[in-house]
């Protein structure tokens, strides 16, 4: 488990820091799914931010989160973004993982094949050079996480 404080200020949040996306999404190229957690209420914000949405602390340190959980809402997107038209329809949902952080991502799963409550993994995937090529400059080595069923 990592334990790293919360930036204070602007000032000291570093394009590197996983409680920025960029950071965020190193960790997770490394494995690693993470989660600020507020040490005044108790919330786990995925991914990391340097201020608590719930209560407003930036008492938050950042910890290794599990990569299980269930789906709490899903939809079908039928019309994308245009980068990815391709691929429509696909499912994506918003799933509590087991520490009790929610997370938004695809669900690899059609979507009349998902349920409530069903249970699911993240799974974390290199971008292909097809993504890459629809990705914005700074987003070309982010990878994929997606949901699978369990």
């Amino acid at each position: 488990m990592s334990e790293e404080p919360s930036p204070l200020g602007p000032e000291e949040i570093t394009s590197d820091s996983p409680f920025t996306l960029p950071g965020f999404f190193d960790a997770l190229s490394e494995g690693r799914l993470l989660g600020a957690v507020c040490s005044d209420c108790g919330k786990t914000l995925v991914p990391p931010r340097p201020a608590c949405y719930a209560c407003g602390s930036r008492s938050l340190s950042v910890e290794d989160q599990p990569r299980t959980g269930h789906v709490v809402s899903y939809t079908a997107v039928h019309t994308p973004p245009p980068a990815f038209a391709d691929e429509a329809p696909y499912t994506i949902a918003v799933v509590e993982l087991d520490s009790g952080a929610r997370l938004t991502g695809r669900l690899d799963a059609d979507y009349e094949d998902v349920a409530i409550d069903d249970p699911v993994e993240l799974t974390v995937r290199e971008p292909d050079e097809a993504l890459r090529e629809r990705s914005l400059s700074y987003e070309t080595e982010w990878p994929l996480h997606v949901f699978e069923p369990r």
